[in-house]
């Protein structure tokens, strides 16, 4: 199933690049809290928003590095809940895909921001994580 996600992500993409520039917008979209299947709290992050952040920003990091491996580890290592995280996969493994064959482009991901639906401040609480970035490919 990987290589053909990746197989058909990079055709995707490759079908955009006429232009000289073309931007994506992705979503990331954690789900903390005992209602959601999912708890984390790291102590030394300080409150448990805090602790949330940490982890989401972390996976943001991943994403903006552009490596799909990175991304996956990140997966397995927190199980954190991202929504996003199959088109965010497809979309990594095609630009891994693509700076590999099309090196006369360039690929930038940044997100632009962050905010969460509730500041949990006790392990009964949940939140929502929000995010939004946008992939640049730029010709050189």
């Amino acid at each position: 199933l990987q290589t053909s996600v990746t197989g058909v992500s990079a055709l995707l993409l490759y079908a955009v690049l006429v232009p000289t520039s073309v931007e994506f917008v992705v979503p990331f979209i954690g789900h903390p809290g005992k209602r959601f299947s999912y708890t984390h709290y790291n102590k030394e992050h300080g409150p448990i928003h805090a602790s949330i952040e940490k982890l989401d920003r972390e996976g943001m990091a991943r994403i903006e590095s552009l490596d799909p491996r990175a991304f996956s580890a990140y997966l397995k290592d927190t199980q954190n809940t991202i929504c996003g995280r199959h088109p965010i996969g497809v979309l990594l493994n095609a630009v891994d895909s693509l700076r590999s064959s099309h090196t006369d482009f360039d690929y930038c991901f940044k997100f632009v921001q962050y905010a969460q639906s509730n500041h949990c401040t006790s392990k009964s609480d949940s939140s929502v994580s929000y995010a939004s970035g946008s992939l640049t490919i730029t010709q050189k």
